[in-house]
């Protein structure tokens, strides 16, 4: 999951050899304590910027915030924009100086700090994503691979790379996913019957969008399944009640424990082995393989390998089934170089595919084709809202999990970035079927 990526020019690159700022201590901090500067080093000090780059910040910021249907409040006496949803910009000098020095992350980051916020924050950021190609004037963007961050080469998805990308993100705390998950601990976009969506309905949404894959890889008695990224179980356990035999992987060591404990539980121990590996180390035959919301983790440069694993697994006559998080095609091939917040914090060396990219790489590299593609975005949105809702009434529990406020607002922005990119448009989920071409016999 993840949102426009938009950038202004930066002083500074990232060192590549420095660790993503993560919150493992779960120790709760004392009452009243401040942000903690060896958690959050660039929230509590910002980074520097010249007079002159935080000038041209707030110029563009400026102009671009005056063409916008919100309302954005300066220091409680100025404001900015057309009308429209509030964006409460308290500190106006760090916020400009933030972007000024690092761009989108600065905004984030800025938000993490509490020197804007929004009494509708998601209404704010879709707003912005409605207009994410022409926030920063034309000449810039055509100069992006000048000024633009740029991922850290740490950030690779290679075997290794990848193990620590997802402990980043999954190995938080499984008490803390399940404190805003439904009771499936499904993290993924639910397929709804209606709209707005209610809570009590989203373990059935759940179970709807796992039965799509489930039916369109034609999973039932006997099957042998492959299924790519575990997550904490659910779609095993539904797979395995239909009869299937099923491997499952996973990279993350806290999601592979509670998940092996809830099949045993489930009495499908026999029926499901969930393995701590990597993808490209799979072997053997399938006769469908399911993967739900992983491609974006696999990284662009490994795209090409993901799918000829896909296509060096499936057994003749099987069929793949996908859930992805997709992009517009020229917003990926504008910003898939870009170091975002999202990457900063969220999800390191993530990257969201376009379908066309996908088109793209399996035509060129493997035998397989997409048969059906189904897109949701709008599901997704209201899937992001019920978890940010969940997740904000849960407060003291998070804090009593020894996540603190900081963490809390870098949480919220990431939810409601994330929504505001599927209610805006900007952002899709689509389910894919993939067959094998048929090998064409050879000519006398």
């Amino acid at each position: 999951m993840t949102a426009p990526t938009h950038q202004l020019p930066a002083d500074r690159t990232p060192d590549p050899a420095a660790p993503v700022p993560a919150q493992r201590s779960h120790t709760p901090a004392p009452a009243g304590q401040q942000t903690d500067p060896e958690r959050w080093p660039d929230v509590v000090t910002r980074p520097r910027a010249s007079r002159a780059r935080t000038a041209v910040a707030e110029r563009i910021v400026r102009r671009a915030l005056a063409k916008l249907p919100l309302r954005a409040r300066l220091a409680g006496v100025e404001d900015i924009g057309l009308g429209g949803p509030l964006m409460d910009i308290r500190d106006p000098d760090a916020f400009f100086g933030r972007i000024g020095a690092s761009g989108l992350i600065g905004f984030g980051e800025s938000y993490m700090a509490g020197e804007w916020d929004a009494p509708d924050l998601v209404a704010v950021l879709t707003v912005l994503a409605d207009n994410a190609a022409e926030l920063v004037p034309a000449p810039l963007q055509r100069l992006r691979s000048l000024w633009a961050l740029r991922k850290p080469s740490a950030q690779l998805n290679t075997p290794e790379g990848s193990r620590d990308n997802i402990s980043h993100h999954y190995d938080l705390s499984n008490d803390l996913f399940a404190l805003f998950l439904d009771e499936t601990l499904s993290y993924s976009s639910a397929v709804f019957r209606g709209f707005p969506a209610e809570q009590a309905l989203l373990p059935a949404a759940q179970h709807r969008k796992i039965d799509r894959l489930l039916d369109a890889a034609g999973v039932g008695e006997g099957t042998r399944l492959l299924e790519i990224g575990t997550g904490w179980g659910e779609l095993a356990l539904r797979a395995a009640a239909r009869g299937a035999r099923v491997t499952t992987v996973t990279l993350s060591a806290e999601q592979r424990e509670l998940a092996r404990t809830r099949i045993r539980e489930a009495g499908f121990a026999d029926r499901v082995e969930v393995r701590l590996c990597d993808y490209r180390q799979v072997t053997g035959d399938y006769d469908a393989i399911v993967s739900v919301e992983m491609i974006e983790a696999v990284g662009e440069e490994f795209w090409p390998v993901y799918f000829q694993t896909l296509d060096r697994l499936l057994a003749p006559g099987g069929r793949v089934a996908l859930q992805a998080i997709t992009m517009p095609d020229d917003r990926l091939r504008a910003s898939r170089s870009t170091y975002t917040w999202i990457h900063k914090y969220i999800f390191p060396g993530g990257l969201l595919p376009s379908t066309e990219a996908i088109e793209r790489v399996t035509t060129e590299h493997t035998r397989l084709r997409t048969a059906q593609r189904i897109g949701y975005g709008a599901h997704y949105a209201e899937t992001l809202r019920l978890w940010r809702e969940r997740f904000t009434e849960r407060t003291a529990e998070v804090d009593a999990l020894g996540f603190d406020a900081v963490f809390r607002r870098m949480w919220t922005f990431y939810l409601a970035y994330s929504e505001a990119g599927f209610r805006s448009g900007y952002l899709d989920v689509q389910q894919l079927v993939l067959t094998r071409e048929p090998t064409q016999p050879e000519t006398p």
